[in-house]
């Protein structure tokens, strides 16, 4: 009798426990490089997310679920990621977020697609990751063909009509020339120059020679800041006043120490918001509390995108649907969710939906300097 009433106790515990707490916590996988030459976008992400992790819990969970963020170190190396990718797909979560750099996120892509979990990518552009057909993967960050058409589009805004592009021959570099190339034959824009520089070299004087004879109105160099730097400065000193463009691997302030502050005035580049100029409420709230927990800023919006992608696995689960299937089925459906970085939504291939690229000019000073929409 003892033993039955210690049972039927035990059972009446039980049945007084909720359900929700039952059924333990939601765990989120999180792929970052927390070590090697992009460790700092890597503690930013993990930073984010845990943040955004901690606000949800303090709430009361996800339908009355803690959340609990399982990390695991990419290095921001493919073959560590596809460890790291195997690691979390045995971890029990429910979803993986990121990773930083899409040879990073490729090795890691069928992996967490054979798991069947749903995978959101952060800082991965490449075109090719969501032209597989992988029905579980996603991306918060825009592909490299959405910079060439807001590139194009910057271009005809500003009433340039022969422009002179210029790459270095990198995947990145020379596939955002392609691209704004195509945006540019379609909008009826002259290119009048396309070729490459090779990078790491010290006296670019022989391109922009040649640059100069073209008779451009606009020169765009897609490549990284560095070479953008010497561009500025030398073009600067050989007297030469025509305007200057880039990319987003143009948006780091040694650019402005390489060229000086007077060659790069009045240069400007697309790229993604820095974080402290994303301008929505969401953004706002979260940067205050971010400040508040780390006494700094993250370093790049990259970085940020992680925290989107939690925020639409939280709306996805908060909204009854902790089957991949029906997660992947309800982002494909998402549109202008209010996001940190803007609003949220995605297509059928998983890609980010709506603009997302804003226009830099840097001032006398050597401040990037946002431009309203």
């Amino acid at each position: 009798m003892k033993a039955l009433g210690r049972l039927l106790g035990a059972l009446t515990l039980t049945l007084l426990v909720p359900v929700a707490a039952l059924a333990g916590d939601v765990k989120i996988g999180l792929m970052c490089p927390l070590t090697g030459k992009w460790a700092s976008e890597g503690q930013d992400m993990k930073n984010i997310v845990s943040l955004l992790a901690d606000e949800v819990n303090a709430k009361g969970g996800i339908n009355g679920r803690q959340v609990k963020i399982v990390v695991e170190d990419d290095a921001g190396d493919p073959r560590t990621a596809a460890l790291a990718a195997q690691k979390l797909a045995s971890a029990g979560v429910v979803a993986v977020i990121g990773t930083y750099g899409s040879a990073v996120t490729e090795a890691s892509q069928n992996i967490l697609d054979e798991a069947q979990l749903v995978q959101i990518g952060t800082g991965s552009t490449s075109v090719r990751l969501t032209e597989k057909g992988l029905p579980l993967f996603f991306r918060t960050c825009p592909r490299d063909d959405a910079q060439g058409r807001a590139a194009a589009a910057a271009i005809v805004k500003g009433g340039y009509k022969a422009v002179a592009l210029l790459h270095d021959n990198s995947s990145y570099a020379k596939g955002l020339a392609e691209e704004t190339k195509a945006a540019l034959d379609k909008d009826g824009v002259k290119v009048v120059f396309y070729d490459a520089l090779t990078p790491g070299e010290r006296d670019y004087t022989a391109i922009l020679t040649k640059l100069k004879s073209a008779k451009p109105d606009l020169v765009f160099f897609t490549g990284y800041y560095p070479e953008t730097g010497m561009l500025l400065r030398q073009k600067k000193e050989m007297g030469w006043p025509v305007p200057m463009m880039g990319g987003d691997a143009a948006n780091h302030q040694d650019l402005v120490k390489i060229a000086g502050n007077e060659a790069a005035e009045g240069y400007f580049f697309i790229s993604p918001p820095l974080p402290q100029d994303m301008d929505t409420a969401e953004a706002k709230a979260f940067l205050d509390a971010f400040k508040a927990k780390y006494n700094t800023v993250p370093v790049s919006v990259w970085a940020v995108l992680a925290g989107d992608a939690f925020k639409v696995i939280e709306a996805a689960l908060a909204a009854g649907n902790d089957k991949p299937e029906a997660i992947a089925a309800w982002l494909k459906n998402l549109k202008g969710m209010p996001g940190l970085s803007g609003s949220l939504g995605f297509d059928a291939k998983g890609d980010r939906v709506g603009e997302f690229y804003r226009t830099y000019v840097v001032d006398g000073k050597g401040v990037f300097i946002l431009q309203p929409k």
